[in-house]
């Protein structure tokens, strides 16, 4: 069975790669797919956009070969993983349009956001926490 959604992740972001960690694990159907845009030798032409473009959003895929970019990426995730509610502002005409925005400004400034936020790996011995307690993930492997 292939995934209802692949979702193309900056894995070298910490936010980023932690966000789609956080999504794994709610994704108990197994409806969605992963892929780091980070790893060398990733080639988004299938996606018909380049690396900048990626960069600068996220992207996903339908298994019937839809383009979702950005907000609307985020919200079919959250949807297929049973957590719509967490993203029920997407859906409102009126905030959607700010909301991609804010989402926009973020994702171009995601390295910076990721530190404010506590994302920024600290590492003592090989073994690497984050800095605020708040967003440190609790179910580590």
């Amino acid at each position: 069975m292939s995934a209802a959604l692949t979702l193309y992740y900056d894995g070298s972001c910490r936010f980023c790669a932690m966000e789609m960690k956080r999504l794994g694990r709610w994704d108990r159907g197994g409806k969605l797919a992963f892929v780091d845009i980070a790893l060398p030798g990733f080639d988004p032409s299938h996606l018909g956009a380049e690396m900048a473009q990626l960069d600068l959003q996220l992207y996903s895929q339908t298994c019937d070969g839809r383009i979702l970019i950005g907000t609307d990426s985020m919200l079919a995730a959250y949807t297929l993983t049973g957590r719509g509610w967490m993203v029920w502002p997407l859906r409102v005409p009126l905030l959607r349009g700010v909301l991609g925005w804010l989402y926009r400004l973020f994702a171009r400034n995601r390295y910076k956001m990721s530190r404010l936020l506590g994302y920024q790996p600290v590492c003592a011995d090989a073994v690497c926490q984050p800095l605020n307690p708040f967003f440190r993930d609790r179910n580590k492997s």
